[in-house]
């Protein structure tokens, strides 16, 4: 992560080409968003936009907000650390209130060590890269001692590609039941990452494997508690695939390059 050490993570400032080239971004993704929502039979409005901010700034992030912008995703711990309480204070200036407890919710999309527990719970409204019961319970020991409620998602590996995170599909809904049941935790909803491939029908499986899995626990939860549970969300889809898991009922996508551009570092 070379990049923390080179770029300001903590800068404010933004010029003004910078931030309606990013405003454009928004924009562009608010459109395509609800254009395919229009076209796969989704109601309008039912998919959430979460702008993914991996080595974006407090200034850029500002003015992703600013456009409108209403979920954030950071990839790594340190990032929410370095960024999260500055962005807060410059967010309460524009009349915005970011991270736990605020209108604007932070999570953690990318994998989270044990050791950053403790830094990331208080910052964040929630975790999408939980990848199985050993970690949920972890998450669950610390929340308790912080006081807190945490929403976690249960990440899956769609695609089985060994580069990729998440819990195995035919473990997954044992293991969602068995997060359900932790105490000061939150079964949130699923998560994952599509198969790296440009083949639509190949991509768009992944992510009906997903919605069959989250329907299953979604039922079983409803019968649970008399038909009081939440709806589950399906956080899937990307700047490259976000209208395929639209189409596939994901109900929040993670869009970073096709808000803010192609990102410096990696």
């Amino acid at each position: 992560m070379a990049y923390m050490t080179q770029k300001d993570l903590a800068n404010t400032e933004v010029d003004c080409v910078r931030a309606r080239q990013i405003a454009d971004g928004v924009h562009s993704v608010q459109d395509a968003i609800a254009q395919a929502e229009s076209h796969y039979g989704r109601k309008a409005e039912s998919v959430t936009l979460l702008a993914a901010t991996k080595t974006r700034d407090v200034g850029e992030i500002m003015a992703a907000l600013k456009a409108g912008v209403r979920v954030i995703g950071e990839n790594r711990p340190q990032e929410i650390v370095a960024k999260a309480e500055i962005l807060r204070a410059e967010a309460a200036r524009e009349g915005l209130s970011v991270g736990v407890n605020g209108e604007i919710p932070l999570y953690l999309i990318g994998q989270l060590q044990s050791n950053k527990i403790n830094k990331v719970l208080p910052l964040a409204n929630g975790i999408q890269s939980v990848d199985g019961i050993e970690l949920a319970q972890k998450i669950s020991a610390r929340a308790q001692n912080l006081g807190l409620c945490v929403d976690v998602m249960l990440e899956v590996n769609v695609s089985g590609e060994a580069t990729k995170s998440g819990c195995a599909p035919e473990r997954a809904i044992d293991e969602a039941f068995a997060i359900s049941s932790l105490p000061a935790l939150n079964l949130h909803g699923f998560m994952t990452l599509g198969a790296r491939v440009d083949d639509e029908k190949i991509v768009r499986s992944g992510f009906a494997k997903l919605r069959e899995i989250r329907d299953c626990v979604s039922e079983q939860l409803a019968q649970d508690h008399d038909g009081n549970s939440a709806k589950l969300e399906l956080s899937m889809g990307m700047s490259g695939d976000f209208a395929w898991a639209i189409a596939e009922g994901s109900t929040m996508v993670r869009i970073g390059s096709a808000i803010f551009g192609p990102r410096a570092f990696v």
